[in-house]
């Protein structure tokens, strides 16, 4: 085993004036380290091809999931879906990548835009393999993995943006390839870099896309731990317990809360520095502790952090104020969702006496819950999480 894990991150856009997005995409993560994503794409566009991409994906994902060889699952599929008889195009085609024990990929390629992949920051030309299956062509391909290779799988939305408008013959796959290039050193997560390129294929579409496009990517990183201290613990007996648990663990460390900051400033023997610089009128100013990677306010900072991670999970449309602000909660958001791949929590009980106040929304509960909403869309962006109550 090594110390890879996988960043899986997507975004599509529907075809204009259709509520419903012809591509789908399914992903499957395995105890053993493996990890399966499908992206299909149903013929059309709205409710007819949605359904189709939806059917394709979730039969190859399941059966996958179930232990089938990838070779019976695109037997099975590639046998059960017809040909349109007047396009004379399949009904869905299909993109798989399995990625196995971080440290080989697998991938199948049916009809769509072949993946492109990203390694040291430039274009790699791995070897592909033609199949015949059920008289379809099918491409097949492995790979060893290494770290920060980056895969891009599309729906082909993708080239065709810019037909007859910015392009003749639409975005060719080189110039997509020329693209992405520029941003994969940078160290974006893979979410991130699909909202990249979907964004400049929308805006190529001039904002009227002509038909779905779905870009996922596939980034091979090392794994990074991260840990978060909110809140004094509920006995203050148990603070340098507290505090010793946190600072031995490896990675970076973050401290939210200003009871909590100085407990922490105590316990290290170093000055807590508060910043008088409100870069975000709506989130309280960071503060510096030599020791600690970041230093923020409490309950207030992480509702933002909070909000930023479900439109991370959605259409990740706030990444341009995360992405770079200098605030305490973008700060956070750039270390959870960017930086990190294991997050261990710390979060002490204690009621704060200043949340005690009628005119103000703010119970222990309040904070409880804020840390198991993060935590569960820290999950969902395919992190590892571990709260520990004190």
């Amino acid at each position: 085993m090594n110390n890879l894990c996988v960043d899986i991150g997507y975004r599509s856009i529907n075809h204009f004036g259709e509520e419903l997005c012809g591509d789908h995409i399914d992903v499957v993560e395995r105890e053993d380290d493996t990890s399966v994503v499908v992206l299909a794409d149903g013929l059309g566009s709205g409710v007819k091809a949605s359904i189709l991409s939806t059917l394709t994906s979730k039969i190859i994902s399941t059966m996958v999931a179930a232990g089938l060889s990838i070779e019976d699952c695109v037997e099975t599929i590639a046998a059960t879906l017809p040909v349109c008889s007047v396009r004379g195009l399949a009904y869905s085609t299909f993109t798989v990548i399995r990625i196995l024990e971080n440290d080989k990929a697998e991938i199948i390629q049916y009809d769509n835009p072949h993946v492109i992949l990203l390694r040291n920051g430039k274009n790699y030309d791995y070897h592909i393999t033609e199949m015949s299956i059920d008289n379809k062509r099918i491409y097949k391909s492995y790979i060893q993995l290494q770290e920060n290779d980056i895969f891009i799988a599309m729906s082909d939305g993708c080239p065709h943006a810019g037909i007859g408008a910015t392009y003749n013959f639409g975005w060719k796959r080189e110039e997509i390839v020329g693209f992405m290039e520029t941003f994969s050193l940078v160290g974006y997560t893979a979410k991130t870099l699909s909202t990249i390129l979907i964004d400049e294929v929308n805006k190529l579409y001039g904002n009227k896309p002509g038909d779905d496009a779905t870009a996922c990517t596939i980034r091979i990183r090392k794994r990074e731990p991260m840990n978060l201290l909110l809140g004094p613990p509920y006995n203050r007996d148990d603070c340098d317990r507290m505090m010793s648990l946190f600072f031995s663990k490896e990675g970076k460390h973050i401290v939210c809360g200003g009871t909590t900051s100085s407990i922490a400033a105590n316990y290290l023997g170093k000055k807590l520095v508060p910043s008088l610089e409100f870069v975000d009128k709506d989130v309280p100013p960071i503060a510096h502790i030599d020791g600690v990677d970041l230093v923020t306010e409490g309950v207030i900072t992480i509702n933002k952090a909070l909000a930023y991670a479900k439109d991370y999970l959605a259409d990740n449309g706030s990444f341009q104020n995360w992405g770079f602000k200098r605030d305490g909660a973008s700060l956070i958001c750039r270390l959870l969702f960017e930086e990190a791949t294991d997050i261990n929590f710390y979060v002490g009980r204690a009621i704060n006496p200043a949340h005690q106040n009628p005119d103000l929304p703010i119970n222990i509960h309040i904070k409880m819950n804020l840390v198991k909403e993060l935590s569960e869309c820290l999950k969902e962006m395919g992190k590892r999480i571990k709260v520990s109550y004190f």
